[in-house]
């Protein structure tokens, strides 16, 4: 039986903000397999964003059990979260979070970095992500150079060059236009029934979410109905 990409177990998360408590998660239990493809959606203030910082590793939980990949987030220091962050999990946000004067290659190919992957096999590797995408004809391009579609699309490639078993992708829509957004969809469904990357994306809008096998929705820091249940 194979380990969940994800599981949490009456997760909490509790924040101290001039001395009032603000619990941002209340006990949330949920799993995520692996290959799976499902959205967490809720309303500004909800708790969908504190738990996507938690389920990607960003953040630890106040209280219960959260384990990516079989590992236990409570049970790892800083470095060996950035670890486990860096070889499990891609990410693909709102903004893009490209490096303005660095290339399409090298801005896909800098996870590799950090592994310590050697540069020739970092630019293969990054090529061929890109590749991937659509961009094979953007290598040397800086985020200036392209569109927005094209920039998220470096960002996926980004996400996979690690070839993790997640994908987390946080409102990869919501600085698109319809049709560049369908585009961008079409693309990380595509990366979740041919490769078999287990994809969570974190919405608002319940059209995008709808598109996900699985709808997780959380209100007021509890999973409110979960599709799967």
């Amino acid at each position: 039986m194979s380990v969940p990409a994800l599981e949490a177990v009456d997760v909490t998360r509790v924040y101290e903000m001039e001395g009032v408590r603000v619990e941002a998660l209340k006990g949330v239990t949920l799993t995520i397999g692996q290959g799976e493809y499902a959205a967490i959606l809720g309303p500004s203030g909800s708790g969908k964003s504190t738990l996507m910082h938690l389920l990607g590793a960003l953040d630890r939980p106040s209280s219960g059990v959260l384990r990516v990949g079989g590992r236990d987030v409570a049970a790892l220091d800083d470095s060996e979260l950035a670890e486990l962050r860096n070889e499990h999990i891609g990410f693909v946000f709102q903004s893009f979070h490209l490096l303005a004067r660095t290339t399409a290659v090298d801005n896909v190919g800098m996870p590799l970095m950090y592994r310590g992957v050697p540069r020739p096999e970092r630019r293969e590797r990054a090529v061929a992500a890109l590749e991937k995408v659509g961009l094979g004809h953007r290598l040397d391009h800086r985020p200036n150079q392209m569109s927005g579609g094209e920039q998220q699309r470096v960002a996926i490639a980004r996400a996979l060059v690690g070839e993790p078993q997640l994908v987390l992708a946080d409102e990869p829509t919501g600085n698109l236009d319809t049709r560049t957004g369908e585009e961008v969809m079409a693309l990380l469904e595509r990366l979740n029934t041919e490769q078999g990357v287990a994809v969570i994306l974190v919405t608002h809008e319940p059209d995008v979410a709808v598109r996900a096998r699985r709808q997780i929705h959380i209100r007021d820091g509890l999973v409110e109905r979960d599709t799967a249940a």
